[in-house]
């Protein structure tokens, strides 16, 4: 993240760099698939780098070898074809409200109160309940823990989205776009950029 000054203000701000890629792989259509959709490749790498069907799609559709693919359902196909390179500056514009998702930073195993916000207990007069859970379920009736209950466990590393954020800089020669706010991830995480369903106006 980083603050960019803009009409004199600072907007909290996250840079989102765009690699090379980004290349349609290919196009899903209502009358052969059901559905409309454009899949899109990203991230170039060596050929020796993908399995070898991964490899064989990409060439396919005329395509470098892109390591991640991802599929975007549209409700019109217009001119996408398979190896058409987008471009950001046909994609987004200043003042855009874009959902950013992605891969949220990983925090391992934790507790209730810093991954569910559980009040503690007593810290003092003789409490043995200062950090822990507490009672998780009825007592002799039904005599279980219900599913569902929120304790302990593995906390990050899923998958979350940021909507509605705002597209504050558009930079065509280093290829990257800054949104205000921050984004799902740490540093060189791969995200996806949608325009926001807004209703009354996309939606």
């Amino acid at each position: 993240m980083t603050t960019l000054y803009k009409d004199g203000l600072a907007y909290p701000a996250t840079v989102i760099a765009l690699e090379e890629g980004n290349v349609v792989t290919q196009v899903k259509t209502v009358e052969k698939d059901g559905y409309n959709a454009v899949q899109v490749g990203y991230k170039e790498v060596r050929e020796n780098k993908l399995t070898k069907p991964e490899a064989g799609h990409c060439k396919k559709a005329d395509a470098p070898p892109l390591r991640h693919l991802r599929e975007f359902k549209v409700k019109e196909l217009g001119s996408y074809e398979p190896g058409q390179a987008l471009n950001i500056e046909e994609m987004f514009s200043v003042g855009d409200v874009v959902d950013v998702a992605g891969k949220s930073i990983g925090k391992g195993f934790q507790g209730g109160i810093k991954r569910w916000g559980f009040a503690r207990g007593n810290m003092t007069h003789g409490s043995k309940s200062k950090r822990e859970h507490g009672s998780i379920g009825p007592g002799s009736t039904p005599g279980r823990v219900f599913p569902g209950v929120k304790m302990p466990g593995h906390m990050g590393a899923e998958r979350v989205k940021v909507r509605k954020s705002e597209v504050l800089l558009v930079d065509v020669e280093k290829r990257a776009i800054v949104v205000k706010g921050s984004v799902p991830g740490k540093p060189g995480n791969v995200v996806e950029i949608t325009p926001s369903k807004i209703v009354g106006v996309n939606v």
